[in-house]
């Protein structure tokens, strides 16, 4: 039983019974409100039909109520909003080129996008095993990116700023969406070398631009401004004492960073260089969402993991102003800038791979090298999920699901691509197959050691890590592909 249920019925029940001044104040429950004023009210609008279903889900102090009505009500609300998740992807298809030559319809580039995004293994199980409403939020961004692509910039900066607003999360792509637009539709032309035309620029554009990002902000943000509330929004939005590491440890440098400085403190311990009376008791390996210092390695703040991302996503952004490419050259940097900030950002959940794997899936049917980095990303970054599905009963489904997904990825990638140079090396090859036998010591051995009463925490420890590798190895694959091809390519004027 996911935590996330309550989390969602204690919302529903917080903007349903409360007004609008105490929403993001009420903390019955330690599931208190900390997502943007659109989705608030998207919890309320939702509260008024989950009322015909069981009223009692909507009593504030009703805490971790789980009728059989209420957990049917919650599965149908992600069901039905991923409609528009189908009609994105619908939407994303038609940007893509589908002039490749293919014996059937199950070989076009269109038809293996569709299945590759619907049927994403990940977003399957983070919402409707684990719970979440992703697809509809994934929807409004793969929307976005498809009225861009489509050169409808209003529409794309509307649905973009919207989105922002049901989910702060998506801050971390914001760079590439700024970037682009203000490349591609305020300034509106290139010179014959395809450097940019300053002549070109539109101020009516930027005005344009400014007043949907002003408008939207308004009616999110107002009434809390009005109120007088809005610093206590941005403490809910921005928890910074939760710790640099989620409970379950994302698969990203931090990762590396924390498990480097474990291996040290127990050497360090082993040869008596350092004090066991000293070390910190609030342990990374703890399995939970606090606060902690590192023993040997220097302690991270919130402020350096913020330097770090800036730091990592500056050369895409670069790339993208300097030598735009159009929509190709906007889709590789909302990749780096969401794989970037998921390698230094604070506090990252493990889920928040998957705002560079569906991405990155428009790409993959586009060009052969673009395929192999999208399934070394997708395969460690699925897997890096297993853990959010921890009971035995899950254990076949997810291993069943994830094999499906992973053998279609394979198979009609490599279909697609035959008749170039094979999609992975052999080093890349292997390195995915001990995924197998990493996936049977955690699962079925390491359960029936004597280690688990004492060292819980190293399945977990051992899966971040190991794809924590992956998914850093994939993001410099695709950062050096990027940037040898903006040095070798020169761009065409728009």
């Amino acid at each position: 039983y996911s935590t996330d249920f309550e989390v969602h019925r204690n919302w529903l029940a917080i903007t349903h019974n409360l007004p609008l001044s105490q929403w993001y104040y009420e903390a019955t429950s330690e599931w208190t409100l900390d997502y943007p004023p659109f989705f608030a009210w998207f919890e309320y609008a939702l509260s008024h039909v989950a009322k015909y279903f069981d009223p009692k889900m909507l009593v504030i102090e009703n805490l971790n109520y789980t009728s059989r009505a209420t957990i049917f009500f919650q599965r149908f609300s992600v069901i039905f909003t991923d409609i528009l998740f189908i009609y994105a992807v619908r939407e994303c298809c038609r940007c893509v080129n589908g002039k490749r030559a293919a014996k059937d319809i199950l070989e076009k580039p269109t038809f293996i996008l569709a299945v590759l995004l619907l049927w994403n293994f990940g977003l399957l199980i983070v919402d409707h095993i684990h719970f979440q409403y992703n697809g509809f939020l994934f929807g409004l961004m793969l929307l976005s990116v498809a009225r861009l692509c489509q050169k409808r910039y209003l529409e794309g900066a509307l649905l973009f700023a919207v989105l922002l607003h049901f989910k702060h999360i998506y801050v971390y792509v914001a760079p590439a969406y700024g970037i682009y637009l203000l490349r591609s539709y305020c300034f509106t032309a290139n010179n014959a070398d395809g450097s940019l035309k300053w002549r070109s620029f539109s101020l009516l554009h930027v005005t344009l631009l400014g007043l949907i990002v002003c408008l939207v902000s308004a009616l999110s943000l107002g009434p809390f401004i009005v109120l007088g509330q809005l610093p206590q929004v941005i403490s809910r939005l921005f928890p910074f004492k939760r710790g640099l590491c989620h409970a379950y440890w994302a698969p990203n440098f931090w990762a590396l960073y924390s498990a480097m400085d474990k291996a040290l403190t127990i050497f360090g311990l082993k040869c008596n260089f350092l004090d066991p009376t000293k070390i910190p008791k609030a342990s990374m390996t703890g399995g939970l969402v606090q606060e902690f210092q590192h023993t040997v390695l220097p302690s991270v703040t919130p402020l350096a993991t913020l330097i770090c991302t800036f730091i990592s996503i500056l050369p895409s952004v670069f790339c993208l102003w300097f030598k735009p490419q159009g929509p190709r050259g906007f889709l590789q940097c909302l990749v780096l800038c969401a794989l970037s900030s998921f390698m230094f950002g604070w506090h990252v959940h493990e889920k928040a791979i998957l705002l560079a794997i569906l991405p990155l899936s428009l790409l993959s049917v586009q060009r052969a090298k673009d395929a192999g980095i999208y399934l070394i990303l997708t395969t460690t970054g699925h897997f890096s999920l297993f853990p959010l599905l921890f009971t035995l009963p899950e254990l076949p489904i997810k291993i069943l699901l994830m094999l499906l997904f992973t053998v279609y990825s394979f198979s009609s990638l490599k279909s697609l691509f035959r008749r170039e140079r094979p999609l992975l090396n052999w080093l890349e090859t292997i390195y995915l197959i001990q995924l197998v036998p990493l996936e049977i010591f955690c699962e079925i051995i390491f359960p029936l050691t004597p280690w688990k009463r004492h060292f819980p925490f190293v399945p977990l420890l051992l899966t971040s890590v190991y794809c924590a590798l992956g998914v850093t190895y994939a993001w410099l694959k695709l950062y050096v592909s990027v940037l040898t091809e903006r040095i070798s390519v020169r761009p065409k004027a728009e």
